[in-house]
């Protein structure tokens, strides 16, 4: 994790980003904070490219749209299964300058944030350089991200907290990265901001096989990159991946992360 690479990194991230994008609940979240017809947009960290593709449809007829993401991988991924016209899908660090991307009337960041605790707000700053002079800028982020689980066993809790601890203070992991949004909105002077809270995940009953591949993966994929001791377990990180399915798999559990939306307008100079 030095340099703080993205931290769900993964050879399955990009199918993982693609099964679990609700195409509905994106073209909803886009609507409240403003998409129209004929806009350019930019959908910075893309992934898979399904969310640009749902953004895309959204400002047609005559709309353009470019996905941003700093992975490869995830580009030619979007570019094999999304590439259409008016569509383009480029490679970039987003904390780097994306001044040679123009200038667009609508910015979606979602779910970028809580991968980069220490740089949030200058990554902000550096996206709000490509939005229009009175266009939108929309930041979409989990809050309490990981935490919100009933009927736990104690240990499985205390585990769980302490790995989310350990992320933040060794892999530039902030679960509180909602909660910021606004302010990062409102330091940089925009107007009209409006906020929204809603439930990302809300998990009970019957375990959804899109959930169970979700989070299992995210477990995998982290505490393989963490010198973790999983302390509290006997056999380690096996017995607590165990447990954890065990609980997991039980419909009698309840797990929810809220999430934060927040837009506001470029003011004109």
């Amino acid at each position: 994790m030095q340099g703080y690479e993205y931290l769900m990194e993964s050879e399955e991230e990009v199918l993982r980003l693609d099964i679990k994008t609700d195409t509905k609940v994106v073209e909803n979240q886009a609507l409240w904070a403003g998409i129209k017809p004929g806009m350019r947009i930019a959908d910075i960290c893309c992934g898979s490219g399904k969310t640009t593709s749902v953004l895309h449809k959204l400002i047609q007829p005559g709309g353009i749209a470019v996905g941003v993401d700093g992975s490869k991988n995830r580009i030619e991924y979007a570019k094999g299964h999304y590439n259409v016209q008016g569509l383009e899908f480029q490679c970039k660090d987003i904390r780097e300058s994306l001044d040679d991307l123009g200038m667009y009337d609508f910015v979606w960041v979602r779910f970028l944030l809580e991968y980069y605790l220490a740089d949030s707000f200058n990554i902000v700053k550096n996206i709000s350089r490509i939005v229009k002079p009175g266009g939108i800028l929309c930041l979409i982020d989990l809050d309490h991200n990981c935490l919100n689980h009933f009927a736990l066993s104690p240990r499985l809790e205390r585990t769980i907290f302490a790995i989310i601890k350990y992320l933040e203070e060794n892999a530039n992991f902030d679960p509180y990265a909602g909660r910021k949004l606004y302010s990062h909105l409102y330091t940089l002077g925009y107007h009209d901001i409006n906020v929204d809270v809603a439930a990302h995940h809300l998990i009970f009953g019957k375990l959804k096989d899109i959930d169970a591949f979700n989070w299992i993966k995210k477990i995998e994929v982290v505490s393989r990159k963490m010198p973790y001791s999983f302390e509290e377990y006997e056999g380690g990180y096996e017995a607590f991946l165990k447990e954890f399915n065990r609980y997991f798999a039980d419909p009698g559990r309840f797990t929810y992360t809220p999430v934060i939306l927040c837009r506001g307008r470029k003011p004109v100079l």
